[in-house]
This record gives C-alpha cells, structure tokens and sequence, in this order.
C-alpha cells in the first residue's frame, strides 16, 4: 500500500505507540482487501458493546488510552450494552455494569462522543453524499450508503477505532466507484404498508442477494418511502443478506435511473405476495402466550415514539407480558418532553436509553425475566434473536401493541392500523 509521509511518520511511532497500533492494524486490513492506499473520512462511528468485548477487550481499550490515544476526527458509538438508570430492574449484573462504566472512561478519554446510537442518521451528524467515512454498524452502514449517498464498508471495532486515530481509512469496497455499481435487479409488485412490511421486503432482497459484494437495485416503489421505512428496510437487508448498499430507481441519490448504476442490462427478479409471506410464514405464532414485545433494531426515532405512545395511551399490558422499547439518548429528551415516555411507562412499558435489545446481553436477560415468545415489528430483530434463547415473531407496530394488551399474540389486524 502506498502510505503519505503522515501515514509514513505514524507507523514509525512519530505520533505515539497507539496511533502506530492503528495504522499498523489498518495496513494489514487494507492488504487483505488489495486497497491500493488510504482514504480520508470525515467521521468514524464504532461498535463495541460490553457484551462482545469482554474484559480482554475493555482492557486493550484502556491501554490505548495509557499510551496517550486521542481520536482526530469526529467519533461516535453505536448503541450500549447496559442502560445504567435500568440494569437492575432488567437482570443485568453490577459486574455488567462495571464494564460498561469502565469502557465509557476510556472512549471518553480518546475524546470519542458516548452517542449510543444506531440510529446517527436520523438525530446526529448525518453524513453527505459523497462522504468517505468509517461505520460499523450494519444499519448505520447501509443507509449511510444507499440513502445518504456516504461511502462506507463495514468496520468491525478495531478497525472504526483505528480510523478514528488515524482519520483515515483504507481504499478499498464501497470507498471505490466500480463495487457501488449494480449487481442485482429487483421488482418490487406490491409497496409496504407499514414498518414491519418495509423490513419484510428488506429481508426478502437481503437474503435473495445474499452476499456483502452483491448490490441490489430496486425498481417498482412508488413515492419516497419515510426515514423510518427506509430504516427498517435497510436494516432488514443487511441483517438477512449482510448487504452495505443498494439503490431505489429514483429515490437514492447514486440512482436516478437504472442507467446511472449499470442496472439496465441485468435480469430483473420479481418480488411479490408469494415472496414475502414465505420469509415471514416462520415468524407467525397467533394465539401463543407473550412474554415480551420489543421495539429496536434499529433503535426508535421519534417519530417512531409518538406513534407507540399513541398506541400505548389509555391501555395497560397484560401482567404477564413485558413491553420493551428502546431509543438514542438524542431522542429520549425530547420524546420525555413530549409526553411519549410517559405515555408508554403508563402502560406497563420501560423505555432503555442508548441501547439496542439484541446487544445488551439479550440471553441473560431472557433467562432472568423468563422471556422466550417475543413479538417485535423488527425484521432485523426476529432474525437475530432465535440464536439467544428467544421465540420470535413478527407483527406490525399497532398489533404488537394490542397482542401485549391482550397477553397473546393476536392475528394481523387486531390492533388496527399501524
């Protein structure tokens, strides 16, 4: 890899041991990919909750920060593994807690923003089209990409940390024009009438696309879908396919026509009734017992919590069933301001800041609340969860709601419209 004289006086330790550790990292990462040399970005974004960590890696973190680590460009982190105004209640441990609260001393230490988000795009620093910058998490990722117009591969921890030092990142996948082109052509038959739809559709593409270098170009969406569609749409498809990019014929920025992405000469798969119902058949349970609903994955927006509130009003869930919901500290004040919390704690619901349910050691606290049928408008999270302990169904947003009321799961449609 060619390196800049900057990039040369890093790797001699010219700017400290842990900028060395980083550059080094990224030389062998950037080897692996053939990148031809290192790339600017503008930001970096890292996940790394306590739960993947570990103490080894709590420990790695906090001696970058004994040699003197400090970011050099604008950082932030994905959602944590223990809200710490909640973990008691919810069966965390202090020794959970403890590492949590060691991991936030050392990243605050580099300088890192404590964002707790997935969700950045939607409440903090969105990035540009054209953007070269360094994600980790995979919905942050592939809306970034595809909606945003930003260029980002998925960074694993390490790697967004070392971006973060460095404030660069190396050359290679969607940092380049020619792995953006389209690879494979959908057609969409029938739009998505609410979130969980929307992530439907994203799991369909995802798995049918099935590979992270595969990019999807969609056809057959009438109308801008909303930030939240999108959202879950995008999730879903990186979850299912570990796909980072795909375009929406006159709707993303890259996309204008099939022509601009090189869609034109591909053959077209289309995806309609029959398509969808197959991905969501396992994830139907009418008439079980509930034992928790879950909204995250990724986490709430705003909008999104008014909409649960507005739901959740004037109701109360049924004693045996739990009603989590999770959101950004970003969105949390204002959602507490205008009501939306109050209006969820009032039916039964706790409201987690700065974590997502899937990363916050989701099977020990299944075990301790005694959770295994959960019910979620998440695509993304239905598809995570089976391999924690869990039972997961998918229902729209207004039928999880009902079903928790209810204390089972009720058919499509009980709970009106979403």
């Amino acid at each position: 890899m060619r390196l800049s004289d900057e990039e040369q006086a890093m790797l001699a330790g010219e700017m400290g041991p842990a900028c060395r550790w980083a550059i080094d990292h990224q030389l062998q990462v950037g080897r692996m990919f053939d990148a031809a040399d290192m790339v600017p970005v503008s930001q970096a974004h890292m996940m790394a909750d306590p739960e993947s960590l570990g103490d080894a890696g709590v420990g790695f973190v906090e001696g970058l920060v004994k040699d003197g680590a400090r970011v050099t460009v604008p950082m932030i982190t994905d959602p944590r593994g223990v809200d710490l105004s909640h973990y008691l209640p919810l069966g965390q441990t202090e020794e959970m807690a403890g590492l949590e609260r060691r991991f936030i001393a050392a990243c605050t230490a580099m300088g890192i923003m404590m964002t707790d988000t997935c969700i950045n795009y939607q409440t903090i620093m969105p990035p540009l089209n054209g953007h070269h910058v360094a994600y980790g998490d995979t919905g942050v990722v592939i809306y970034s990409n595809s909606v945003c117009g930003a260029r980002s591969n998925f960074e694993g921890g390490p790697s967004a940390l070392a971006a973060g030092l460095t404030g660069r990142t190396p050359r290679y996948g969607l940092h380049l024009d020619e792995h953006r082109r389209a690879t494979c052509r959908f057609v969409v038959e029938i739009r998505p009438r609410d979130l969980m739809e929307w992530g439907v559709l994203g799991a369909t593409i995802g798995r049918m696309a099935g590979s992270y270098w595969q990019v999807p170009v969609i056809e057959g969406i009438e109308g801008a879908p909303t930030s939240d569609e999108i959202k879950h749409f995008g999730a879903a498809m990186a979850s299912w396919g570990s796909t980072p990019l795909f375009h929406m014929v006159g709707i993303t920025p890259e996309c204008r026509s099939l022509a601009d992405v090189g869609g034109e000469s591909l053959d077209a798969t289309r995806i309609g009734a029959e398509e969808l119902a197959d991905l969501g058949a396992p994830f139907s349970a009418v008439g079980e017992a509930l034992d928790v609903v879950v909204f995250a994955a990724p986490q709430l927006s705003l909008v999104e919590m008014g909409q649960v509130a507005a739901l959740c009003a004037g109701r109360s869930r049924a004693s045996g069933t739990d009603l989590v919901v999770c959101t950004s500290a970003q969105v949390y004040g204002d959602a507490a301001r205008m009501g939306y919390v109050e209006a969820i704690e009032g039916f039964g619901g706790t409201v987690l800041t700065g974590t997502c349910f899937y990363q916050q050691y989701a099977r020990e606290i299944g075990e301790a609340n005694g959770w295994t049928r959960l019910l979620s408008n998440s695509a993304k999270i239905v598809n995570i969860l089976g391999g924690y302990g869990y039972r997961p169904a998918l229902a729209s947003m207004a039928d999880c709601v009902a079903s928790a009321e209810a204390g089972v799961i009720l058919p499509a449609g009980e709970g009106g419209a979403s």
